[in-house]
């Protein structure tokens, strides 16, 4: 450039907008020097912005910390004291960077007080997207601090070993001590390295470090005397066994107490009888079991020093009646034996003779709650006779069995019958019937020859019947849940029949269905015509004046009351129209055409049963019979005459 200089000498003091202005004003002028000078360049702000950028470069502003804090160390200092373990957690945090910081505390800890550099701190929800047990505390000042909370831990306990968890922590460091206040404990760690243990003053303390992001578990027991465990075992035992002969199998169950006096045992075995299947072992303490030539081995989950109890169940293979030699269960390396064995029949049965070897008659309340609680009178009960541990023990029955008598179960409280005739021979009978069920799936109908149904119910819903091989109605049954009294339901048929024509005089034998249960009660309403005088022959049933039904299912009035539904509950139906139709016109002519259209159109829906009253009218005439047996048609039968006026024909 030489000696040449800009034109634009602009002071720093100027803005973008100003110079955009300046330029504009003096660029004429610039011109005119151009012309004039060849040493003078004119450039546009934007370029002169660059190149002073480029000469005179803006300092490099240095990156932020990779992490706004860090959880650095967390030190646990713990103190067992039953189920819980209570202390302190001292977290060390590094604030990194200016304002607010959020710290994560670990999770699972039930957090007392909160403290930060000796002042009372708060802690906050774990932030969102997170879940709410999480706690977090909110640091603003850069550096170090200390966060010590005042906190309490579950302890866990099983089998005889008590467990404490610490939580995973995002903390490079993890360290905690904890003292367990009793001597003589092993100690076991995991995730971590246990290294310190001590015993003094009847604690035990220990100190151990974890691993990043990995939970440290503490577990420990009861150290075994080792100078204990090497005496000579001494053993004492209750055992009370409960066999139950059954007709078809004979369940056999035995509870072992054992009692340890001297040394430690870490197994028991169990003489079985012949013939036994064991199907389980249970105790607080079994950790296996094994059977190998009729001998039941029951590991333990640590030797057992004191006491130790375990639950034998299982089944024997033995006769239903006759003689029977009872299963006698046998412990090894017992000094003194207590207890006895309990023998139940279950069925009809009895135990007619009883013969013996170390055992002696007791009562059940002798051998514990246990057998106490069986309220059987067929319950016998014998006890291990004292002093005779080394002899060996029988117990030899014979059992009479008696053959079970059946029972009803179902029966039809009560049948009602109401039956319109009517001159030209035809005849409407509405049957009604209590039934009281505990078994049965379905009442079996036998109708007179001839009849057609036109409606059935049961339990107030309609229903479709179906039909056995020989021609007789099904209708299904509510049935009890296990265990409850035989519940009541209401069944109903209603069909009809034909006979002959009724004359002026004569007689007429009506029919009534055959059920397969018996009925306790029977009552029968007849509706016959107008103008004849009629009268039931004498029989089974017996004309007495008329009497509302005694089950509530019968009688609507009851029924209501009692918050039931009877069979005259039924919603009743003239004809069946599918919901969302509109009603047909009226007439014979407008159905059938209805249900033609439908054929055509194969639209037809598939039927339903309905429920048709009974058109009661005429005189009527009451009869009532009792204990009907089962397949039994009841027939009845009735002689009329016409009765004219004077002077009619």
């Amino acid at each position: 450039m030489g000696s040449h200089r800009s034109v634009w000498a602009v002071p720093r003091l100027f803005s973008a907008k100003w110079l955009a202005v300046l330029a504009a004003a003096l660029y004429p002028l610039a011109y005119q020097a151009t012309a004039q000078n060849q040493g003078w360049v004119v450039l546009p702000v934007t370029e002169y912005g660059a190149l002073r950028a480029r000469a005179y470069p803006v300092p490099y502003e240095p990156e932020g910390p990779p992490t706004d804090a860090t959880l650095t160390r967390v030190d646990y200092d713990l103190r067992i004291n039953g189920s819980l373990a209570l202390g302190q957690a001292s977290l060390t945090v590094d604030v990194l960077r200016n304002g607010w910081v959020r710290i994560p505390i670990p999770g699972g800890l039930l957090v007392r007080e909160a403290r930060l550099n000796g002042n009372l701190a708060s802690l906050v929800p774990g932030a969102p997207g997170k879940g709410v047990t999480q706690l977090s505390a909110v640091l603003t000042q850069p550096g170090r601090s200390v966060l010590l909370l005042d906190i309490a831990l579950p302890v866990a306990s099983a089998g005889g070993e008590e467990k404490l968890t610490l939580p995973a922590s995002p903390s490079g460091v993890t360290r905690a001590a904890v003292t367990i206040p009793r001597q003589g404990v092993d100690i076991k760690v995991a995730g971590g390295l246990l290294s310190e243990k001590s015993d003094s003053g009847g604690v035990t303390r220990c100190l151990a470090y974890g691993r990043g992001n990995e939970a440290v578990a503490f577990a420990w027991r009861r150290k075994v005397d080792e100078r204990h465990a090497n005496q000579p075992v001494r053993l004492r035992a209750n055992l009370t066994e409960l066999l139950g002969l059954g007709e078809d199998s004979s369940a056999l169950s035995a509870e072992v107490n054992v009692e340890v006096v001297q040394g430690a045992v870490s197994q028991m075995e169990v003489q079985l009888p012949e013939k036994f299947t064991v199907n389980r072992v249970t105790g607080a303490t079994v950790a296996d079991w094994e059977i190998q030539n009729n001998v039941l081995t029951v590991a333990f989950l640590e030797p057992v020093d004191r006491a130790a109890a375990f639950v034998i169940a299982g089944e024997a293979a033995l006769p239903r009646d006759g003689a029977i030699a009872i299963p006698v269960v046998g412990l090894s390396g017992v000094e003194r034996l207590t207890g006895g064995v309990a023998v139940e029949i279950t069925g009809a049965g009895e135990v007619k003779e009883v013969q013996s070897q170390g055992f002696e008659k007791a009562e059940a309340a002798d051998l514990g709650q246990a057998i106490a609680g069986h309220e059987s009178p067929s319950l016998m009960a014998f006890r291990f006779r004292p002093g005779a541990e080394k002899i060996a023990k029988a117990v030899n029955v014979q059992v009479v069995r008696y053959e079970q008598q059946a029972v009803l179960t179902a029966n039809i409280e009560e049948a009602r019958y109401r039956v319109l005739m009517e001159r030209e021979g035809k005849m409407l009978v509405q049957a009604r019937y209590a039934v009281r069920n505990n078994q049965r799936n379905f009442l079996k109908v036998s109708l007179p020859a001839g009849a057609a149904v036109w409606s059935a119910s049961s339990a107030g819903r309609p229903v479709h019947p179906g039909q056995t091989p020989d021609g007789r109605l099904l209708l299904p049954l509510a049935r009890a849940g296990g265990g409850e009294e035989g519940s009541a339901s209401a069944v109903e048929i209603i069909y009809l029949t034909t006979g002959p024509d009724w004359q002026d005089k004569g007689n007429v034998a009506l029919a009534l269905p055959a059920l397969d249960l018996p009925a306790s009660r029977t009552g029968l309403l007849l509706y016959y015509p107008p103008k004849y005088r009629v009268s039931a022959a004498p029989g089974a049933f017996r004309t007495q004046p008329y009497e509302e039904p005694a089950s509530a299912l019968l009688n609507p009035a009851v029924a209501a009351k009692n918050g039931l539904r009877s069979v005259n509950s039924l919603p009743q139906l003239d004809v069946f129209q599918p919901a969302g139709e509109s009603p047909s016109p009226p007439g014979a002519q407008a159905l059938v055409d209805k249900f033609r259209a439908r054929s055509e159109a194969r639209k037809l829906a598939a039927s339903r049963p309905i429920s048709v009253s009974f058109p009661a009218a005429g005189p009527s005439l009451f009869l009532a019979s009792e204990l009907t047996r089962e397949d039994q048609t009841p027939t009845v039968e009735f002689s009329y005459q016409l009765e004219r006026k004077r002077g009619e024909k």
